[in-house]
């Protein structure tokens, strides 16, 4: 059992270093890229000239006997919901920490920012199954708890299942809300190629029905040691979400330029079929200033707006 004081210890330097950056590099952007869910009702005033003719109350008018328009206010409250991959893969950092530390840091900036405007924070842990559910709410509270638990959770399984994700956060959350997918995207099979194939295909159908639902967002990490394989010998390795032991030769610079294109390769297709579907992105390498990585998305999808 993990001692309390360490645990509020993580929690409260993730607490300042992403509350800094929030304030630093984020301030404004968040509140200016996301839009309310909708229009509510304000009140109505008379006609002036240069109001837009749609919005006349045609009833009031009437009864009026000159015009008067409807005033709406945008609804500025969002629901934020981030669903983060706590497979074992995430466990992997080449760098000073961990995929999973760089995962909780970064949803930690997007929940200060969310709490800043007010807004609700809701968190999805999944592996191959749901891990947990926090419903969206507000407060600083609520998302020091969110913290603690990315950081701390001790999931039940190691394997990854992103359609099974999507699918249980489309029937639980049924508002629109703002949605950052999390995750390596390291899809795992021991047995078949054509397995892994179609799970694929079934994650990229989800993406796609999740985009439509929500404002989806998807944030790929990755660890530069997952593309580049150094020159080590032979090394054992073991996949931390199937088991399966493999040995490679590292010394052999063919073995080195195949893993690095093979993986090159299927990121570079994750990244061509997103944009093909129309799905926002970020990419983030483990070691690299993901604050500059989300503020840069920020920036360009203000340019869209």
């Amino acid at each position: 059992m993990k001692d309390p004081r360490e645990i509020l210890k993580k929690v409260r330097q993730i607490e300042i270093r992403t509350r800094k950056m929030v304030t630093d590099a984020m301030a404004g952007h968040y509140n200016s890229v996301f839009k309310g869910q909708g229009m509510d009702f304000e009140e109505v005033r008379e006609y002036t000239p240069g109001d837009d003719i749609r919005a006349i109350d045609w009833n009031v008018t009437a009864k009026m006997a000159h015009p008067f328009v409807k005033r709406f206010r945008e609804e500025r409250e969002l629901t934020l919901m981030l669903v983060v991959d706590v497979s074992a893969s995430g466990d992997f950092g080449s760098i000073a920490e961990s995929k999973r530390e760089l995962m909780a840091e970064m949803a930690s900036v997007l929940a200060f920012s969310a709490i800043r405007n007010n807004d609700k924070v809701g968190l999805l842990l999944f592996t191959d199954q749901i891990e947990a559910f926090i419903p969206p709410q507000k407060g600083k509270q609520h998302v020091l708890r969110i913290i603690r638990e990315l950081l701390f959770f001790e999931p039940e399984s190691t394997g990854t299942d992103i359609k099974m994700a999507l699918d249980y956060l489309n029937r639980i959350v049924k508002r629109k809300a703002v949605t950052f997918l999390i995750s390596d995207f390291l899809v795992r099979d021991t047995f078949r190629r054509a397995r892994i194939r179609n799970q694929y295909t079934d994650m990229y159908r989800s993406l796609t029905l999740t985009d439509r639902r929500h404002d989806l967002i998807v944030l790929r990490l990755s660890d530069p040691h997952e593309y580049a394989l150094p020159n080590l010998g032979i090394l054992s390795l073991e996949d931390a979400e199937t088991g399966q032991l493999i040995e490679l030769d590292t010394r052999n610079s063919q073995i080195r330029e195949e893993f690095q294109n093979q993986n090159g390769q299927q990121l570079e297709d994750f990244k061509r079929t997103l944009k093909r579907l129309g799905i926002d992105s970020i990419y983030v390498e483990n070691g690299q200033p993901y604050i500059t990585k989300i503020r840069e998305f920020f920036l360009n999808r203000e340019k869209r707006r």
